[in-house]
């Protein structure tokens, strides 16, 4: 009989003991296993137990999503978009190709 961890949602922030925020990007309830992108882009993926004994603690995302992103301000549109219905990011950033 497996006992099954609380695992953190897909989407939430958090900010492990080192001071670093990342956020949970894929979550496996089968595996047992929780994906992690830093602010910086890095993933990492741990298991259920060592999720637990990090004892990561939840924060609000980053007024600045872009550090995880490979953009600079020249990629950026030139004009003045309006932003209507942004429910996700990547969506503004494959309309700069």
């Amino acid at each position: 009989m497996s006992i099954s961890l609380p695992l953190p949602e897909t989407g939430s922030w958090f900010r492990g003991p080192d001071g670093r925020t990342f956020e949970v990007v894929a979550v496996d309830e089968k595996d047992q296993t929780i994906e992690l992108q830093h602010f910086d882009g890095t993933l990492e993926e741990m298991d259920a137990e060592a999720w637990l004994e990090l004892a990561a603690e939840p924060v609000d995302a980053p007024e600045d999503w872009s550090g995880s992103l490979d953009m600079d301000s020249e990629d950026l549109p030139k004009d003045d978009m309006v932003h209507e219905a942004f429910d996700d990011p990547m969506n503004f950033v494959d309309s700069c190709e």
